[in-house]
């Protein structure tokens, strides 16, 4: 049985608005955002076949496998549109870091906090 809920050759519906959207990564495990980047047609399918998530670069104007060259792979769990089919949430197990910096995850520059008073 698949595990693909969609017909992976008809994505076009995803890119009515544009031909990159993003796409939130979410770890399963520790219930934190990771990473914002961006999908088009060719790497939303790479990442529903292979499994792992595909992103266009487009500072290199490339697709890019992340982690396949750090070893810091995102496993996908599952993948889901937001209601206007604009904007992807991709549940992942992520192996080590997500950030190129280093960190966890991306988000880690803290502009506002209501706690502190």
């Amino acid at each position: 049985m698949s595990k693909i809920k969609i017909d992976i050759n008809d994505l076009d519906k995803y890119f009515e608005k544009a031909e990159l959207i993003p796409a939130i990564c979410y770890e399963v495990d520790t219930k934190t955002v990771l990473m914002l980047a961006y999908m088009n047609k060719e790497s939303l399918k790479r990442t529903l076949e292979t499994g792992y998530t595909w992103f266009w670069s487009r500072s290199r104007q490339e697709y890019w496998n992340k982690g396949a060259t750090s070893g810091h792979l995102q496993k996908v769990v599952s993948v889901y549109s937001d209601c206007d089919n604009d904007t992807l949430l991709v549940n992942v197990k992520q192996t080590g870091v997500a950030c190129h910096t280093g960190s966890y995850s991306c988000f880690f520059n803290e502009m506002y906090n209501e706690e502190d008073k």
